[in-house]
């Protein structure tokens, strides 16, 4: 158990719309050996969609919008070829602007976080976001600078703006020869910021096989790259200089933060992100029950179930759960207890997931994720154990922006309808919202961005056969409040307070200045934020 422990490591990989998420995904699996081509999101007209895409929007669209998960194994590079094979699980997330709440479940289920920079455009809102959730989780972060293969800004200008606007301290473990817009290679970072060796990369056809690599000296490198290699000697002695290198103990507690610079769409430093995950990101760690008492990773079999989802094999209808192995040794067919409803659940059809390709796992570990198919009593959130009884805290739920009521189009379909929206919510596609003003017919949706609503619309007509009228609200805000808080906020104008389907009392406002009166001038009223509020 304990080396079985030792070699995964879980991670998710967040990131801005459009930063190579995707892209980097399916580099890393190249990288991996479990796939000999990547296909590219944005690529030309005849590559595919990536192998962690399989949603009809997602393919359509060139976009991520649901998360999957991808199970791989990976031999560092120079390793003894008689050693155990590390097993990665990267837990991909949805990559669009108008993200769901599986982004902030998916963070946490995983032990570490790839955070993806673009080259040109620096840190974005989304990523900010994504690092909050990051830093309320204890997550440590490994920070890979994007598309370094186009023009962008200069290596110390993005590393001083994850200073300034994060607090993290980047610790570069390779310093880029060359500009953006003319990635030549890679500077190995030692001691004092001293160039232990340079890793030229050169171009495949349309980047979709692995890049070869040339090892040179520094004294050899300066011969071939001159000036552009003394650049980049000398902005690795100054960060050194700085404090600017890596302290493991640092990175752990979530102070500092290594950085590669990378190129997924040339598969240039794609291997070396992956060394240095294996290399630096912890294992999967204990756990804390709901009582505070840790749960080791040899203790007998526990697990959380951190997303749901259906319609991923539209043949069957089916619903897979999946949950992150937390302690003990899973076995296919074993049957767990599951601590919410205190039944047994029987385990028969587990599957692995790699994007919409599954394979039957008989085995499983602390950090794999398992999915557990037409699971239709799980929810996120939930805790299976076996031996003594085992709880974990529920998951967050987080603050959505955007909010719309949702009536079927046929009063006949009401049955099918109420269906898909108790479903589509346990998913965490939507929050869904009711209050007796509005009645059972006309749920409100609550939802990160108004493209979850697209979502809906697009699998409830798909998946349930019904179809549904949208209509946006006019609120952009939404606060915890109490029952005794209810009633008084009602009656103030551009409010609304709604129950959420796990008993919460949410209060709408129509946007910050309304909010920040009411506040001031009701201060005796319950009003508090959510998990990753930006307001």
């Amino acid at each position: 158990m304990t080396s079985e422990v030792a070699r995964r490591r879980t991670f998710a990989v967040i990131a801005h719309p459009d930063a190579g998420k995707s892209t980097l995904t399916e580099a890393l699996a190249l990288h991996a050996r479990v796939i000999t081509e990547a296909g590219a999101v944005h690529g030309k007209s005849g590559r595919r969609s990536t192998v962690s895409d399989w949603m009809e929007m997602e393919k359509a669209r060139g976009i991520s919008v649901s998360s999957t998960a991808l199970q791989f194994n990976y031999v560092p590079e120079g390793a003894d070829p008689a050693d155990e094979p590390y097993v990665i699980n990267l837990v991909d997330t949805p990559g669009h602007a108008d993200f769901s709440e599986d982004t902030y479940r998916v963070l946490t289920a995983v032990d570490a976080a790839v955070m993806l920079i673009d080259a040109a455009k620096g840190l974005e809102p989304q990523t900010l976001k994504l690092f909050q959730v990051c830093k309320h989780n204890g997550l440590p972060i490994i920070t890979v600078i994007n598309k370094w293969d186009r023009p962008g800004q200069t290596p110390l200008e993005l590393l001083d703006e994850i200073t300034e606007q994060i607090g993290l301290v980047p610790t570069p473990l390779f310093m880029p020869v060359g500009i953006a817009g003319d990635y030549r290679g890679l500077l190995r970072r030692g001691s004092g910021g001293a160039p232990e060796e340079y890793v030229h990369f050169t171009r495949t056809a349309g980047g979709s096989t692995i890049a070869p690599e040339e090892i040179y000296d520094p004294a050899e490198a300066l011969e071939r790259e001159g000036d552009v290699w003394e650049t980049a000697v000398e902005e690795s002695e100054l960060l050194s200089a700085m404090g600017q290198d890596h302290d493991q103990e640092l990175y752990l507690a979530g102070e500092t933060s290594p950085v590669i610079f990378a190129s997924a769409m040339l598969n240039f430093g794609v291997h070396q992100i992956l060394d240095a995950l294996v290399e630096l990101a912890p294992p999967p760690r204990e756990w804390l029950t709901v009582g505070g008492e840790p749960r080791k990773t040899t203790d007998p079999f526990s697990a959380v179930v951190f997303k749901v989802q259906a319609g991923m094999d539209a043949a069957h209808r089916d619903r897979l759960a999946f949950m992150r192995v937390v302690s003990g040794e899973f076995e296919r067919g074993m049957v767990v207890q599951h601590a919410q409803t205190a039944k047994p659940f029987t385990t028969k059809y587990a599957l692995t997931v790699f994007g919409r390709d599954r394979s039957t796992v008989e085995t499983a570990y602390p950090g794999d994720v398992v999915g557990l198919v037409n699971a239709t009593g799980l929810a996120p959130g939930d805790t299976l154990y076996t031996g003594k009884k085992v709880k974990f805290p529920p998951i967050p739920q987080f603050a959505p922006e955007f909010f719309a009521v949702v009536r079927a189009q046929s009063l006949g379909k009401y049955k099918q309808f109420r269906k898909a929206i108790d479903q589509l919510a346990a998913e965490g596609v939507v929050q869904i919202l009711r209050n007796d003003t509005r009645g059972d017919a006309n749920p409100v949706m609550a939802a990160v961005g108004p493209m979850q609503f697209e979502v809906v619309t697009a699998r409830m007509k798909a998946e349930f056969n019904v179809e549904v009228i949208v209509d946006n609200l006019p609120y952009s805000i939404a606060r915890r409040t109490d029952a005794e808080s209810a009633d008084e906020l009602n009656r103030q104008r551009g409010v609304e307070v709604f129950q959420r389907t796990d008993g919460e009392l949410l209060a709408l406002f129509g946007d910050k200045w309304r909010l920040q009166y009411i506040s001031k001038e009701m201060d005796h009223l319950t009003i508090e934020p959510l998990v990753a509020d930006t307001n």
